[in-house]
């Protein structure tokens, strides 16, 4: 394993399971430590960017490339992630199961999409 795969591995893990405790800590009020669940989780987001920095940095290229297709690209995962967010949200806190799967489902479809759109299609 590359020292820059390694060092990818474990900052992702630690941003992931700060980002994950804080949204549960936010999302569920019998816990009752909302201001707290923003702070981790805005924590773990930091720990991902700079990840992304760092994994950049360790492999030779620029911090961040600005183009139409990196921008497509953001808007189209953040699209995803909120409307998978909100398909969640329904089916978990307003009870209402059928719309928030069908919401979910075209979430995942989004993100999905993400695939293409990044790696390409190659014969």
């Amino acid at each position: 394993m590359k020292k820059k795969d390694f060092v990818t591995l474990v900052m992702a893990a630690v941003g992931g399971i700060l980002f994950a405790l804080g949204m549960c800590m936010v999302l569920l009020p019998e816990w009752n430590i909302l201001p707290q669940g923003v702070v981790l989780g805005a924590a773990g987001l930091a720990v991902l960017l700079a990840m992304v920095l760092v994994r950049r940095r360790m492999a030779g290229r620029p911090a961040v490339v600005f183009s139409r297709r990196t921008a497509g690209v953001t808007l189209l995962g953040i699209a995803g992630g909120l409307v998978f967010g909100v398909g969640m949200c329904m089916v978990m806190i307003r009870q209402m199961m059928l719309w928030g799967i069908v919401v979910g489902i075209a979430g995942i479809l989004l993100l999905l999409c993400l695939i293409p759109a990044v790696r390409g299609f190659k014969e």
